[in-house]
Formats: structure tokens, C-alpha cells, sequence
């Protein structure tokens, strides 16, 4: 029994002092901190690794990453200014930052991405509240996009230092219609955009219509004028015809020469084809020209015309 006692006891004192050594010492690794909790309270934090001493079964130790966390946010709905819903799918990619606020206020990671949700929630609720579905699916412009996604960011980032937190990047994967409203407002979406390509089309076939009637109208006015001025050109011109003829035969001599002119061409086209017989009266200034050599006078004005005959 002695010796049974002499054996049992050492061994039971080895076991005590493992228990008080491991109550005693505790390693921080090198991705991790090490906080010293006493009576709910941290009273120590160890950033880095090592092996460090704690009260034994008074102190416990609360570890928290120091790497990078990746935080999948689940889908969820926000409501436009028209009050149509759209669905919001995001990540976070967020660290501790400071391990005695970080357990102060959320304790674990757990509820620090329940935090981290609603900060994420609350920021797109408010940007997207001020924005009407059809501007967020077809007409915002990539840089203004971009504009609300850093704002988003720099919303999330400032409210979640309150927590320890420091939030590193917000990324949108998904900013599309709920999946039971897809059919219905791209029916709607494609209706109002026909409806407002016909307008269109109607709007430019009138101010074609409206373009030609004046093309025609400034047309018909340009012809009316030049006609005027034709006519008025016409008129001047035969006028001043007339005024040379005046002056050129001012005298009665001037007058029977332009006649037995006349009298000539007449002849002259009446002798054209075929053979012709001419009657002319023996006193005609044209009959002595035909029979003798030269005109000594101007003739007088014939008193017979001269008559073609077939």
C-alpha cells in the first residue's frame, strides 16, 4: 500500500502542474491576436506570436484572426424612388483591426458580419432609394455607377470602425430585378420603349412632311420671282429692240430700205424647196433687181406683195 501511495502521488502532483503550466502559459500565433480576459474583461491583448503567462483559472484567453476575412453578404431586396424592388448581391473583404473595441462590441465573428450586413444593407437602401429602377437598369452612366459604389464603400468603411473593424473593399456582384418581377418588367420596359420609338417616328415623319412643304413653298416662291423677271428682262429687252429699230429708221429713206429688206427675206423663203413660181408686178423694186445689174435707188415700198405660189 506504501508503495503503491509513493508511486500514485508524484504522478498526481505531474498532473496537477500540467494543469497549473497550461492554465498558466498560452501561445498567440502568428495570425492571430491574444487577448487576456479577466472577469469579462480584457485586460491584456498580444499582437504578436509568442508564448505568453495569464492567472491561471482566474484569466482565459480570446483569440481573434489577424488576416484578411471574406464575408459573402446573402441577396437581399432594396425599394427605388418609384418604389419597385431590386435585388443587391455584395461581398466585404474585412480584418480586425482592433481587438479590444472588436470584442467590446461584437465579441465574435459571427455578429460582426451580422453588423457588417446591416452597415452594408442600410448604405444601398439609402443610394439606391434616390434612383428610379428603369435609370439603375438601362441608363446610369459606368462612372456614376462607380460614384455610388465608393460612396457605398466609404459609408460602410467610417461605420465600421465604431466596431474594431476595417473594412477593405465592398464589391457588387449583383445589382439586378427580383427573379419573380424579371418577365413583368422587361415586358413593361420593352412596351414603353416601343411605344416611345413610335412617337419618334411619328415626330420625325411630321417635321419631314412640315420640311417638304416648306422646301416646296420657298420653291414655288423662287419660281414665281424668276418668272417675274424673266418676264420683266423680256419686256426690257423688246423695248430697247424697239428703240434701235426707232433710231436706226428715223428717216423714210431709212424706212423703204428696212421694207425692200423685208421684201427680200420674204422672197427668200418663199423660193426655198421645191420649184416655186413667183408673180411679181413688173414695177416691184424686186423685179428691176432681178433684171438689171445694179440698184441705182433704194426702191420705193411695193404696192403688190409678194405671193408664193405651190
Amino acid at each position: 500500500m506504501k508503495k503503491t501511495l509513493k508511486i500514485a502521488i508524484p504522478v498526481f502532483l505531474l498532473i496537477v502542474l500540467i494543469a497549473v503550466a497550461s492554465q498558466t502559459f498560452y501561445v498567440v500565433k502568428e495570425n492571430e491576436y491574444g487577448c487576456t480576459v479577466r472577469f469579462s474583461k480584457i485586460i491584456d491583448t498580444k499582437s504578436e506570436p509568442g508564448l505568453y503567462f495569464k492567472v491561471p483559472f482566474i484569466d482565459t484567453v480570446k483569440t481573434f484572426p489577424k488576416t484578411m476575412l471574406f464575408y459573402d453578404i446573402p441577396p437581399s431586396e432594396v425599394l427605388t424612388l418609384d418604389k419597385k424592388s431590386m435585388t443587391v448581391d455584395s461581398y466585404i473583404t474585412w480584418q480586425i483591426d482592433d481587438p479590444l473595441l472588436f470584442y467590446q462590441t461584437v465579441s465574435t465573428t459571427t455578429a460582426a458580419e451580422n453588423r457588417l450586413y446591416d452597415t452594408t444593407y442600410n448604405a444601398f437602401k439609402t443610394k439606391m432609394g434616390v434612383l428610379n429602377q428603369d435609370d439603375i437598369i438601362n441608363d446610369l452612366p459606368a462612372e456614376e455607377r462607380n460614384v455610388i459604389y465608393e460612396e457605398i464603400k466609404q459609408e460602410v468603411m467610417e461605420k465600421s470602425k465604431d466596431y474594431g473593424i476595417s473594412v477593405v473593399d465592398v464589391k457588387m456582384k449583383r445589382l439586378d430585378l427580383p427573379t419573380e418581377n424579371e418577365e413583368a418588367v422587361y415586358t413593361r420596359m420593352i412596351s414603353e420603349r416601343t411605344r416611345d420609338a413610335e412617337q419618334y417616328r411619328a415626330e420625325g415623319k411630321k417635321q419631314a412632311t412640315q420640311l417638304r412643304t416648306d422646301v416646296d413653298k420657298q420653291v414655288g416662291v423662287s419660281l414665281s420671282n424668276a418668272r417675274a423677271d424673266a418676264e420683266k428682262i423680256i419686256a426690257e429687252g423688246e423695248g430697247e429692240y424697239m428703240r434701235i429699230l426707232s433710231e436706226a429708221f428715223n428717216t423714210s429713206e431709212k424706212q423703204s430700205f428696212y421694207e425692200f429688206v423685208l421684201s427680200i427675206e420674204a422672197l427668200e423663203a418663199a423660193m426655198k424647196g421645191e420649184s416655186k413660181t413667183i408673180i411679181l408686178g413688173k414695177d416691184s423694186p424686186i423685179t428691176k433687181v432681178l433684171l438689171s445689174d445694179k440698184i441705182e435707188n433704194t426702191p420705193d415700198i411695193p404696192d403688190t406683195p409678194v405671193i408664193p405660189e405651190q
